[in-house]
């Protein structure tokens, strides 16, 4: 089904120099009975696709069409004449997008223009739909704005990301003035390395913000602007997250230049590296490293982060990101590898032995019909590699922004499993950005303990010793920091301690930001919560002591702070990438990795793993011995226990199970239940 709609064939078509409507809208186009959100459910698209039909004069010069949309998250082809125009900008969020007309595109008389439908679900909005006989440096640039923004504190010039949205908070279209000034321009968004920007607008009402990541303020300042007309914007950012000691770093960024897709050039991710604030940048193209510091000095932004040579190593059994490699040209690992312990040599040979790094990225993902933690290769509640060798690589993805999942702790879950079963795996965060705008740089980050005085300098070694430590923060909007008994952080063994634990966490994010709730974690078993309400505009959001039991055993405590996601055009947060739900509930997130808490005093961290181990090779795998001797365990050396009799050949399902757990505690018949459903999840695939 489409939808087609006639203009009315006008006697004088506008004079040179208008802009007309061939259509004000709105439509809702998508597949019928296939709604893409629960916010769909009951409101059919009107069509699959859309076509009109309009007159015009043929053009000797190029035009420009305007469109207003939201919602694209794939590709629709915009035809003028059945020929292919282009695509509607692939960005979920309202925007007001231009696309140039070459000449000879338009006839005179009829003209046809459609949109059509790509073949999966997306349900989008289009309307406002304008024809303007102008070039688009003509049609957009009808009025102009030059905007500085400086450092609140020191004045001095400061890149950054600015956002321009019309009266309705759509984003705007924009044309630079000074094509010879670097920026990263799209619809909407401007990139400057410098805080500075030249930049055009159609005539109307606007509002420009400055924002740099999640580490700074906001500045906004309204403009009402008419035909001819110039206007200089000043704005001021500072600094309002502190974070003494930690680089930012996004260890999962992409180019269209290296990669092949995606929409930012190098050039252009240099400057949004910059203007994002993020310190510590991990080249990761897919199989292949590159060296952004032969391309930050051409953009005017080498002082102002540390770039790392790094390589997204893409395989039909996972895609893995290793660094840091010695040069650009240093030899790429074996990407057709498909045995996981001889990728795991050959990534460590390309980047520094056991000095190197390697990330398993976006494990839920379906890449080449194979996702690492789906339940066929991977046990989530035991952290078993279910296809066999151990696992050895260094840290996950646990908030991969361009990769969101639609319940945002699976992630976690899966990490804590890993714990649990006894790999010393550091949670990550990071974008996977391959775009000037539509997926944020640096949106997704990982703070990494480390020198932060001079963000050009940063070493390199030190930063991944933190990162094989755990001493990093997970960070999607906010910035978590915990402490036990006031001296020990993540990547510590907190020892010597006494009857109670005093357990701090104390929440900090930008003034834009909000969050609702924090959650504290013991071997991946939430034993606090807190709900929170900061002042409007607060950076604290939340400081808190719990005091809690020494443990009888060793467990890894990590905290987790979210609130709403953000919305506003200046820094939204994605849908999920692959959903496995029609919800959308974007949350911000910020994470610690764990204190390793030495519970039973012995001077090491035992994990949950080996505590069933030796609990089933004292008491055996009969549940009449075995359950009781889990008397005192929590669910997670419970789980294990059920692993380790299921993989004895012993069915926990049984009736001779079921029975002695009847009468068991709480946490143990929760370990038991938890590794069942997991045997039930495998069985139905």
């Amino acid at each position: 089904m489409c939808v087609v709609l006639a203009c009315a064939a006008s006697p004088a078509i506008p004079a040179a120099g208008a802009a007309r409507s061939l259509d004000s809208g709105p439509h809702h186009l998508g597949i019928a009975g296939e709604p893409e959100w629960v916010e769909f459910e009951g409101k059919p698209p009107e069509a699959r696709f859309l076509s009109i039909t309009f007159s015009a004069h043929a053009n000797a010069t190029p035009a420009t069409l305007l469109i207003r949309q939201r919602g694209v998250k794939l590709k629709w082809p915009i035809l003028l004449n059945g020929r292919r125009l282009g695509w509607l900008e692939l960005n979920e969020n309202p925007l007001h997008a231009a696309y140039p007309v070459p000449p000879g595109w338009l006839r005179e008389g009829g003209n046809t223009l459609s949109i059509l439908s790509p073949e999966n679900t997306n349900d989008i909005f289009v309307d406002g739909i304008e024809l303007d006989d102008r070039a688009p440096q003509d049609a957009l640039g009808e009025t102009r704005v030059q905007v500085q923004v400086a450092d609140k504190n020191s004045g001095a010039p400061l890149p950054c990301r600015l956002t321009v949205v019309d009266e309705n908070g759509v984003l705007a279209p924009l044309v630079a003035l000074t094509p010879e000034h670097p920026l990263a321009l799209r619809t909407g968004v401007i990139y400057t390395g410098d805080g500075s920007a030249d930049f055009g607008l159609p005539t109307g009402r606007y509002t420009i913000f400055a924002t740099r990541g999640s580490a700074y303020g906001l500045a906004a300042r309204a403009v009402s602007q008419t035909p001819g007309q110039a206007t200089e914007v000043d704005l001021a950012i500072g600094r309002e997250v502190s974070t003494p000691g930690f680089v930012a770093c996004d260890t999962h960024i992409h180019t269209l230049t290296f990669s092949g897709h995606g929409d930012s050039t190098a050039d252009e991710r240099a400057l949004t590296i910059a203007g994002e604030g993020i310190e510590l940048a991990v080249a990761s193209e897919h199989n292949r490293f590159v060296d952004f510091s032969e391309i930050a000095p051409r953009v005017g932004v080498s002082a102002r982060f540390t770039p790392v040579i790094g390589d997204e190593v893409t395989t039909k059994i996972g895609h893995f990101i290793t660094f840091p490699a010695a040069a650009a040209t240093t030899p790429v690992p074996d990407f057709k590898q498909s045995d996981w312990p001889a990728l795991m040599d050959s990534m460590r040979a390309a980047t520094g032995g056991e000095r190197g790094i390697v990330i398993l990225n976006h494990p839920r993902d379906i890449h080449d019909g194979f996702i690492p933690f789906s339940p066929e290769n991977f046990n989530a509640v035991t952290g078993d590699n279910l296809r066999g060798p151990d696992f050895t690589f260094d840290a996950v993805e646990v908030a991969n922004s361009g990769t969101l999942q639609s319940d945002f702790m699976q992630s976690f879950r899966d990490w804590f499993a890993l714990l649990n079963h006894g790999y010393r795996v550091t949670a990550i965060g990071s974008s996977d950005s391959h775009d000037v705008s539509r997926f944020i740089v640096g949106q997704g980050r990982s703070y990494v303990a480390a020198n932060d005085r001079d963000p050009a300098h940063i070493s390199i070694e030190e930063a991944c010793r933190s990162i094989k430590a755990g001493r990093v923060e997970v960070s999607l909007g906010l910035f978590t920091e915990l402490s036990v008994n006031g001296r020990f952080l993540p990547g510590d063994l907190a020892t010597g301690l006494g009857g109670d634990i005093a357990v701090k966490v104390r929440v900090l994010g930008p003034s834009w930001v909000d969050a609702d709730r924090v959650e504290l974690f013991a071997n991946g078993i939430k034993i606090r919560e807190r709900k929170i309400s900061a002042a409007a505009g607060a950076i604290e959001k939340a400081a808190i002591e719990w005091k809690i039991p020494k443990p009888l055993r060793d467990v890894f405590l990590v905290a987790i702070a979210s609130g709403p996601g953000v919305t506003a055009p200046y820094w939204p947060i994605p849908s999920p990438y692959q959903p496995t739900a029609r919800m959308r509930n974007p949350r911000v997130i910020g994470a610690t990795n764990p204190v390793w808490i030495d519970g039973d005093g012995d001077g090491r961290f035992t994990a949950a793993r080996e505590y069933a181990k030796q609990i089933v090779q004292a008491a055996g795998a009969e549940p009449k011995s075995l359950i009781p001797a889990l008397a005192s365990c929590d669910a997670a050396v419970a789980a294990q226990a059920a692993a380790l009799c299921n993989a004895a050949g012993f069915n926990i399902r049984d009736a001779s199970f079921s029975a002695v757990l009847e009468s068991a505690a709480a946490p143990i018949r929760e370990g038991f239940a938890a590794f069942a459903e997991t045997l039930k999840k495998r069985d139905a695939r």
